[in-house]
């Protein structure tokens, strides 16, 4: 584990308060802030998470976090998660793993958001790791052409896309929300 992963999640923690309610984010960097929280909820913080993966599900669970559904809450006051990278000016891609839609749907309805990374996150330009795209099986094809379509009109004109696989597969990754 990374120490500088570790003292941003540490940092992060320090923003938590009793009765909060949590998103908890996905991917290495969230399951160590999770870790530390839960070493928290054992000596007494009360809390709740709203996980964005069944990987950070799981990790809650062992971690002895209580969980609750995004819609039984009225605010969610932290959402604390990871990022694939960050540019000088802290745009980021996000999402790289199998719950985008999640992690998205959560940060947005939080009041506030801190990303955990360390310096192998930073970039100077974003594109280094490719942009996730979601898309319903409903409408592959026309999807893409969408996405084609829009790159198009804002000036790009070289595109490289391809359907991500499974780790160690041939089958196309299917994310969290199916």
């Amino acid at each position: 584990m990374s120490t500088a992963k570790r003292n941003a999640a540490i940092a992060a923690l320090e923003m938590v308060e009793d009765g909060m309610v949590l998103g908890l984010g996905s991917g290495s960097t969230a399951e160590i802030f999770i870790e530390l929280l839960g070493e928290q909820v054992r000596q007494g913080l009360d809390v709740v998470g709203i996980p964005t993966s069944k990987g950070t599900a799981e990790c809650a669970r062992e971690n002895g976090i209580k969980l609750v559904d995004p819609d039984k809450v009225e605010a969610i006051h932290l959402t604390i998660d990871g990022a694939d990278e960050i540019d000088e000016n802290f745009q980021m891609i996000k999402g790289g793993g199998a719950c985008l839609l999640r992690e998205k749907i959560i940060a947005d309805a939080s009041q506030h958001m801190v990303v955990i990374v360390d310096s192998s996150k930073m970039v100077k330009t974003l594109g280094r790791f490719p942009l996730p795209v979601e898309v319903d099986p409903f409408a592959v094809a026309l999807t893409v052409e969408r996405i084609y379509d829009a790159l198009h009109q804002a000036g790009i004109k070289e595109v490289e896309t391809k359907i991500r696989p499974i780790k160690r597969g041939k089958k196309p990754l299917i994310t969290d929300g199916g």
